[in-house]
């Protein structure tokens, strides 16, 4: 075939077949790398949508559902009707074991506190003290109502496995703010929480944005510190090597996205053991600041929490983008949690004396050293119990109404939004379901959640999948 060349451009008018096929294949390579290039530009360029009034997440998580009319919604129906049955009241046939006794009235009493004379449960006097600086949603709305799958949805949106947890999308939409320390971070009480590691994975997002577990032991992270012996500069070589080995390999497997976040960990372990080792010493801390977070008290689960709840500040303070502590662990051991289907009396008392002066002085350490305006609390569970009994004296799960708080960055303090029923089974005045919190909870961290999308399976996927709003009523 003839060929007519441009002599200015260089532009061939025809082409043979092979140069045609050649071309083409180049063609597709540069669209390809093009795609891969701006996919990493997109992660390397992140920051919010608008202004963020949360620099930083907290997330206190009571696992295996708290009883919102036993804790901080409170309903003098209950003893009203206590022992009646709840026909005509509200339909139970959505509870996880569909075994419903009569209206229980809750065993502890309730006063109320602060200006906003908020009635508390007498099992949270720490809490009691603090309502005045948070703002309660009463008209929590969930959809799964076994553990597994109720966590999965609190954690990530959907009530069931496989999606990026609401850490990992926060820390994938604003990044990092510290080199030394993981953006995300998970520390756990009493053992591995219910749905376990789901809860702060990265799902379908890129393996780097996923939760970082520590123990709450009094060395959260375990072989931090070199063997004995051996030498900062053996050391050093020793990193020097493992890099250069990382980066051919990494040239070799180009877009691999897992061996990309595997070779980031392990430059993060190396940086760790010069950061992590001030970071998680609690012994730096002040006795006062020690006292306040009951990490001094004698019993092993109470001073467990609390150093958890320490070491939450000072890993928010050190950079550490979204923290989340679980109070509670698996749902096998019913003692080990909120799960309170046998006696929850017993059950509430414990949790909550376990949690209460911890959690309590987190927002005055937070204020005191001006972080609180910065930082997003939220208190939740997965879900709350019903207003009947279940058996004598436990209470079964309950998907239709429970109660939940925030406090801290663009809260507005003082506040309860929404409202259950009379006897506190399905929320009335203006639900919430949890799309609209994760909504909210971006939107306080200057992400919007219809924009922060992430293109997987043939569609650009998003925390709060096709809905979401956010809950401006309790904003500043």
């Amino acid at each position: 075939m003839q060929q007519h060349s441009n002599l200015c451009t260089g532009y061939r008018r025809f082409a043979s077949r092979r140069d045609f096929l050649r071309h083409a294949g180049g063609g597709l390579g540069l669209v390809a790398l093009a795609d891969l290039l701006r996919a990493d530009q997109k992660l390397a360029n992140a920051g919010p949508h608008h202004p963020a009034r949360a620099k930083r997440v907290l997330m206190l998580f009571m696992s295996a559902g708290v009883s919102h009319v036993d804790t901080f919604d409170y309903k003098p129906a209950l003893a009203k009707y206590h022992g009646q049955p709840i026909t005509g009241k509200g339909d139970v046939t959505d509870v996880f074991f569909r075994k419903p006794g009569n209206l229980m009235q809750s065993p502890f009493r309730f006063r109320q506190h602060g200006q906003s004379r908020k009635w508390v449960s007498e099992i949270f006097p720490h809490m009691a003290a603090k309502v005045d600086d948070v703002a309660f949603i009463h008209s929590m709305v969930a959809e799964q109502n076994s553990h597994g799958p109720a966590m999965y949805h609190m954690s990530t949106g959907f009530g069931r496995n496989g999606y990026p947890s609401l850490g990992s999308w926060v820390v994938y939409g604003l990044g990092s703010e510290t080199r030394n320390l993981p953006a995300f971070v998970s520390l756990m009480d009493r053992g591995m929480p219910p749905s376990g590691t789901a809860n702060w994975a990265a799902g379908f997002l890129p393996a780097k944005f996923q939760g970082t577990a520590l123990r709450s032991e009094a060395s959260p992270i375990l072989d931090l510190n070199p063997p004995a012996g051996y030498s900062a500069a053996r050391q050093r070589a020793s990193f020097e090597f493992l890099a250069r080995l990382n980066e051919e390999h990494a040239r070799s497997h180009p877009g691999d996205g897992e061996l990309a976040a595997r070779i980031e960990a392990y430059e993060l372990a190396a940086r760790m053991q010069m950061s992590a080792p001030e970071a998680t010493d609690l012994a730096r801390e002040s006795a006062a600041t020690i006292k306040l977070y009951g990490a001094d008290r004698p019993d092993k689960q109470q001073a467990s929490f609390s150093r958890l709840c320490l070491l939450a500040r000072r890993l928010l303070e050190r950079g550490v983008r979204f923290v989340t502590v679980f109070c509670g662990g698996s749902n096998n051991v019913p003692e080990f949690n909120w799960d309170a289907h046998a006696d929850l009396e017993s059950n509430h008392r414990l949790n909550a004396l376990i949690s209460d002066q911890p959690v309590a002085a987190l927002l005055t350490d937070l204020e005191s050293r001006g972080l609180l305006d910065d930082t997003l609390v939220v208190w939740t569970g997965e879900f709350g119990r019903t207003p009947t009994s279940e058996g004598q004296k436990g209470r079964d799960h309950n998907i239709g109404g429970f109660t939940l708080w925030l406090a801290g960055a663009g809260v507005q303090p003082g506040v309860s939004y929404g409202a259950t029923d009379e006897i506190g089974f399905r929320a009335e005045a203006n639900p919430v379901p949890i799309c609209d919190l994760h909504a909210t909870i971006l939107h306080l961290a200057g992400l919007d959640h219809e924009r922060l999308t992430y293109y997987h399976n043939g569609a650009q996927q998003r925390l709060t999948g096709v809905k979401g709003r956010v809950v401006s009523e309790i904003l500043a």
